[in-house]
């Protein structure tokens, strides 16, 4: 079976290019199941109710989130009653929402999404190599296959993350940092990787950003108000390819699918 995740989805470019592209894309490809990123697609930060309905409308099941996901505050007027979407699951403490949900897919199969954030660069959080092993060893006895959105800024500790887990969970996949790695691939012990899907969102832009905008903050280093930029958008990420006999992985393949304007 074919699963398709979808990199960071940025503003309402990004939420257009899902609603043009999914449907026809998952129809082509014979996808059973698609996971994204949502915590910027709320005009670049966090979620609302109303986004959160228009993603899952368009087609995805699962929204996975980030660093971002308390930005937009309306979040908490429905996290906990939304199993299809998670948030990083190393927030300590009586956390809304939660961090990992188990899936029915395809024939007769469950699927384990869990999402983690990275502490390098980012809020230093609870560990996400520790927390997601407690989740890993609950989980394993009760579903076939188990992805993990490992949302982390540097390189080093997604890659690290990956081998962490390789053999025990079906794929790592970063986000995070909107630009897609060319290092998509099957690690030793057969677990599905890549270091950042890449970013749902405008093209010509600074992450999705407005790229004057954030220019200028790199000029003058004061602050300066970032807008999501116009423009041509792009649709990126991976299709995981599982085999549903072994419940191994057989490929992972990246794509990068672009609407001009």
């Amino acid at each position: 079976m074919n699963i398709m995740v979808i990199g960071d989805i940025v503003g309402k470019p990004g939420r257009s290019i899902v609603k043009a592209l999914l449907p026809r894309l998952q129809k082509e490809l014979e996808i059973t199941f698609t996971i994204a990123n949502g915590e910027n697609a709320a005009g670049g930060r966090g979620i609302t109710r109303e986004v959160k309905d228009e993603l899952l409308g368009a087609g995805i099941d699962v929204i996975t989130m980030g660093n971002h996901v308390w930005d937009n505050k309306n979040i908490l007027s429905f996290i906990d009653d939304e199993p299809r979407m998670i948030r990083p699951a190393n927030y300590p403490g009586d956390c809304p929402g939660q961090g990992y949900h188990i899936y029915n897919i395809g024939f007769n199969k469950k699927l384990a999404v869990i999402n983690a954030s990275g502490r390098i660069f980012l809020p230093p959080i609870d560990c996400p190599f520790q927390t997601v092993n407690y989740i890993v060893e609950d989980v394993r006895p009760l579903v076939d296959y188990i992805i993990v959105d490992f949302h982390a800024e540097a390189t080093s500790e997604k890659q690290a993350f990956g081998y962490y887990f390789d053999g025990r969970v079906t794929a790592v996949l970063g986000t995070h940092t909107h630009v897609q790695t060319a290092d998509e691939k099957i690690m030793p012990r057969g677990t599905a990787y890549i270091t950042d899907l890449g970013m749902t969102g405008p093209i010509h832009s600074i992450l999705g950003m407005d790229r004057e905008a954030i220019i200028e903050k790199f000029l003058n280093a004061r602050p300066t108000r970032f807008e999501v930029a116009a423009g041509p958008a792009q649709m990126q990420g991976v299709i995981l390819d599982l085999d549903e006999d072994s419940n191994q992985v057989n490929g992972i393949h990246r794509y990068s699918y672009i609407i001009k304007e």
